[in-house]
């Protein structure tokens, strides 16, 4: 089986290749891709929004998983599916590839098409280049960080939230091209869309009770604890029971899981308190309905940092974490803008707090934001857009 596996790869190789040399590029022609082709969202959503609207002379395409297809398909946007032979052709012919994860390493980028990645987070964990040891399956720490590299150098344009994730970037990836220091486009949203009638709006295109407050649990993956190579275990380490006798007369939870993550979690006991949205395409609508946030090391406070709502970090695990896993590029204990609990207990009264504590202040999360997220103003999206069209245009003038 592994034999047959190794020469389809070899032979659908050989087919890239072929229709990079017999098909001309599409001048016109842009494809996106979000987290592998599962999700209509993050940044490279943005960027379709606002550039299906400011320049309609292109054409727009999705590279898109066909197990996921659906969402496309409702929202009706084009697409192809990843893999297919449609997908060999267009991805040849297109212009510009727009992506905020790594393509598969064996994709050679055609000659005349341009990378726009777009990553998916500042970020506090240590990352490619920077990782001590590697512990996800499939690789080791050497292989991982040559297979990085060797993805990143395919990249002609980086998009960086702030400076300070350009400086990681930079060093991480080994990024030697533009970098865009412009923001995060999925950040745009955020300045148009959480006031009270858009957020009664969303609670109700997502069958949310509009009488409770809302708790958003996005938690991230951990690299050592997996059914298989990019398929990541998680369970919820905190007493399910106690929070549903302390908080459901008042509030419901919102789960979101990291798209890595492939569990199917049992939460039908508490059916109206806990609502299992992983597979929602599309976090900025939770944020914005959200009252709290309750997170780990994920890259999620520093989005939800702009909407200046209290944010708690639950980090039962926060000294393997740190020392065994991935690392933390600066004090996360010190820096956090919110508290960092650990037992269920400890939850449960920082919940509490938000009701009598103004967390902005005690948690001087107006000094976080002024580092991380002075270039979020809600023109993100024309930035980016604005510079790499030019550079397009430029191109084939």
């Amino acid at each position: 089986m592994k034999k047959i596996k190794n020469l389809a790869l070899k032979l659908y190789k050989i087919a890239f290749w072929i229709c990079g040399k017999s098909f001309n590029k599409d001048h016109s022609l842009i494809v996106f891709e979000s987290f592998l082709g599962k999700q209509f969202s993050d940044n490279p959503r943005a960027l379709y929004e606002y550039m299906s609207i400011h320049y309609p002379e292109y054409r727009f395409l999705w590279s898109v998983d066909k197990r996921y297809a659906d969402v496309f398909e409702r929202y009706d946007i084009p697409y192809i599916k990843r893999f297919s032979l449609s997908w060999m052709i267009y991805m040849n012919k297109a212009t510009l590839w727009i992506s905020n994860s790594r393509l598969p390493l064996w994709i050679p980028k055609p000659k005349g098409t341009t990378y726009l990645q777009t990553w998916h987070g500042t970020p506090l964990k240590k990352l490619a280049v920077d990782m001590e040891e590697v512990h996800m399956p499939g690789t080791d720490t050497e292989r991982y960080k040559k297979n990085f590299t060797r993805e990143s150098a395919k990249w002609d344009f980086l998009i960086s939230p702030n400076e300070y994730s350009s400086e990681i970037f930079k060093r991480a990836f080994r990024f030697e091209d533009k970098m865009l220091e412009t923001g995060y486009p999925r950040n745009d949203f955020l300045f148009t869309n959480s006031d009270d009638e858009a957020i009664e709006n969303l609670k109700k295109d997502l069958d949310l009770p509009a009488d409770k407050k809302v708790i958003l649990y996005a938690p991230t993956w951990r690299d050592d604890s997996y059914h298989g190579k990019g398929r990541y275990k998680f369970n919820l380490e905190f007493d399910m029971k106690k929070m549903y006798e302390t908080l459901s007369d008042e509030y419901i939870i919102i789960l979101r899981l990291h798209y890595l993550v492939s569990e199917n979690l049992n939460i039908s006991e508490y059916e109206g308190f806990i609502y299992d949205y992983s597979k929602y395409e599309e976090i900025r609508d939770l944020y914005v309905i959200s009252d709290m946030l309750i997170t780990d090391y994920s890259s999620v406070f520093f989005d939800y940092a702009n909407l200046e709502r209290p944010m708690i970090f639950y980090v039962y695990d926060i000294d393997n974490y740190r020392d065994k896993l991935r690392g933390f590029y600066f004090d996360f204990e010190k820096k956090a803008p919110g508290p960092l609990v650990t037992t269920t207990d400890e939850l449960l009264a920082a919940i509490e707090k938000t009701k009598t504590e103004d967390f902005n202040e005690v948690y001087n999360t107006e000094e976080f934001r002024s580092r991380f997220g002075a270039l979020e103003d809600g023109k993100a999206s024309q930035r980016v857009a604005d510079e790499v069209i030019c550079y397009l245009r430029s191109k084939i003038v």
